[in-house]
């Protein structure tokens, strides 16, 4: 993969970025999940989908790798008890709550990176440092305010076409949906990505999400592995 990984290109060294590489990473990476989830014998849930596992080849398609915290289970099954594993930031309100993975536990993820891909920003990015609000708030914010293109990457320098800015986000607003019986497949997310279906209208503000009771599990961060204690949490 001669062109290294997203990471290095939205949070690193290498080149930014162009808009229309950008969109063509994220169209690409869903189409990988979509393979994962529906056209393989069995469903494969990744549970790591975060820009440090997509690699890019030498025209910037994506592979989505790693697939060492991978599960396989049968089409028709939902949440399945895995053991909480995967990268903090990326991982859905559910895992974290109830250490099952599923379908939309990746797509939570898909949504984050999504919205990486277009604000190039990752949590401790965020224009105010002394905030405790997130990624997905502080875009959803701006999304609520009629202002979703003002969180488009500064490095772009506004060479982007608007109309796929908005939907990347909007995308990643609703595949990052706190309820996962509220987001979207990922079948359905490539359709919006490629204009075959209507955007959705989301609230103006990101749902409050619910947690259960804690759990203490084993957690990735970065390349590290820590124990975390999970503690019963709100926004």
């Amino acid at each position: 993969m001669p062109n290294g990984s997203l990471d290095a290109h939205l949070f690193g060294k290498k080149n930014p970025l162009g808009w229309s590489s950008r969109y063509k990473i994220a169209r690409g990476l869903a189409s990988s999940i979509l393979y994962l989830h529906e056209e393989w014998e069995q469903c494969v849930i990744h549970r790591d989908i975060k820009p440090s596992n997509i690699m890019l080849d030498s025209n910037f398609n994506a592979k989505l790798g790693d697939f060492g915290l991978a599960r396989l289970m049968d089409h028709e099954l939902g949440l399945q008890t895995t053991g909480l594993a995967g990268t903090l930031g990326y991982l859905a309100p559910e895992c974290i709550s109830t250490g099952k993975s599923s379908k939309e536990s990746d797509v939570y993820s898909f949504g984050v990176v999504t919205l990486q891909i277009a604000t190039g920003k990752k949590q401790g990015d965020l224009p105010d440092t002394n905030s405790h609000t997130g990624l997905i708030e502080w875009v959803w914010d701006l999304y609520g305010n009629g202002e979703l293109l003002s969180a488009a990457d500064g490095k772009l320098n506004m060479e982007f076409e608007p109309k796929e800015v908005e939907c990347l986000m909007i995308v990643g607003l609703w595949c990052a949906h706190p309820d996962r019986s509220l987001r979207p497949t990922i079948r359905q997310a490539i359709q919006l990505l490629q204009f075959e279906a209507t955007l959705p209208r989301l609230p103006m503000k990101m749902p409050v999400p619910v947690y259960n009771a804690p759990i203490t599990s084993s957690l990735s961060s970065g390349d590290q592995s820590i124990t975390h204690t999970i503690n019963e949490m709100g926004r």
